[in-house]
């Protein structure tokens, strides 16, 4: 009888109550952790936001917002709107690494807020991000935002080779042209030849682990050659982990071309 007594119960109080208000928050939380780190869209997270008050303040907590997916906040340029804004800020605020670096560049290179974005990207850099650093290193080949004087050679020498240790290709390509040219560093042409086939070689296997990829001659990307490699002036500038700024017409310019010394 007293087992039949607690089912009835248990039944009474389900009817009563939704099950979902006697989940422990921190389970909530963890949940929502884990979609916003797997979402492959905006609308994935979007739709919890609107299901009640509670989800909605939970998903908001900063715990949730630092495991942002960087396809939560990858919207484009005409669907962009101030609570676009709001959110890859308040994921930046919650110490979100995507986040800082997408904001970052959208503040330097889109708002022209020089200062904001390069503090952001900064930010995402000190955590070891790759695409941060390099940005960081263009930022100081180029002195972007300020005058020729403000050019850091040797500060973006460094940024390049911290990038190019983490795997950021393009920055394991300007660390040899670097080291070829002897700009910004002591100049080693064989070591900074060294460093262009392995980027080289690192590219082309990304594109074949990616989809097929047609007409590559292998052996033209891994032949040695005996003469310096030219620095590319008029390369198409890429914003890796960074899809917005494409869209939104933003000019993210590349490295200038070195200036080879000369020995007098």
């Amino acid at each position: 009888m007293g087992c039949r007594k607690r089912q009835r119960f248990s039944l009474v109080v389900a009817e009563k109550s939704d099950l979902f208000d006697v989940l422990p928050d921190d389970l909530v939380i963890s949940i929502l952790s884990k979609l916003s780190s797997s979402a492959s869209c905006p609308s994935d997270f979007i739709n919890v936001l609107i299901v009640c008050k509670r989800l909605n303040s939970f998903a908001l907590q900063p715990l949730v917002l630092s495991k942002a997916s960087p396809k939560l906040f990858a919207v484009k340029a005409e669907k962009w709107s101030e609570s676009a804004h709001r959110f890859l800020k308040s994921c930046a605020d919650a110490g979100n690494v995507e986040a800082c670096y997408t904001l970052g560049m959208i503040r330097f290179y889109c708002l022209l807020n020089r200062g904001s974005g390069a503090s952001l990207m900064a930010k995402a850099a000190i955590s070891s991000h790759a695409p941060a650093l390099y940005s960081l290193a263009v930022i100081q080949f180029n002195g972007s935002g300020g005058s020729k004087n403000d050019k850091d050679l040797r500060t973006g020498v460094a940024l390049c080779a911290r990038a190019a240790f983490l795997g950021h290709v393009d920055a394991l390509r300007e660390l040899g042209h670097c080291l070829q040219d002897g700009y910004g560093v002591r100049q080693n042409i064989t070591e900074g030849r060294r460093f262009l086939v392995q980027a080289n070689a690192r590219e082309l296997m990304a594109g074949l682990s990616s989809t097929s990829v047609s007409n590559i001659g292998t052996r033209s990307w891994l032949t040695w050659s005996p003469h310096p490699i030219p620095h590319p002036n008029n390369r198409s500038p890429t914003v890796p982990g960074c899809p917005l700024l494409s869209d939104f017409g933003c000019n993210v310019p590349a490295p200038v071309a070195h200036i080879r010394r000369t020995s007098s």
